[in-house]
């Protein structure tokens, strides 16, 4: 198995004018954690994408590791103070 399927997929859906957005986002670079960004600023369909997987939840950032949903910035800087990012 290599390192590369090791590495778990990280989604998040963002928008351009989401601080907390930029958060989870700096914190997935400051670990060098290569992740999927899905904008859902002028997208209907990512951002209804989005409603469906995170249970209906509509702010950003939502965020997904390996299919499961994290929740949003907070949950992510929770995880990672927890050792699990």
């Amino acid at each position: 198995m290599s390192f590369e399927d090791k590495m778990k997929k990280v989604e998040i859906y963002s928008s351009m004018m989401c601080g907390f957005c930029y958060r989870a986002k700096a914190l997935l670079k400051q670990k060098n954690i290569p992740f999927r960004e899905i904008g859902v600023d002028m997208d209907f369909a990512a951002r209804k994408d989005m409603q469906k997987r995170a249970g209906g939840r509509t702010s950003v950032p939502q965020i997904f590791i390996d299919g499961e949903h994290v929740g949003g910035c907070d949950e992510l800087y929770a995880l990672d103070a927890r050792g699990g990012l």
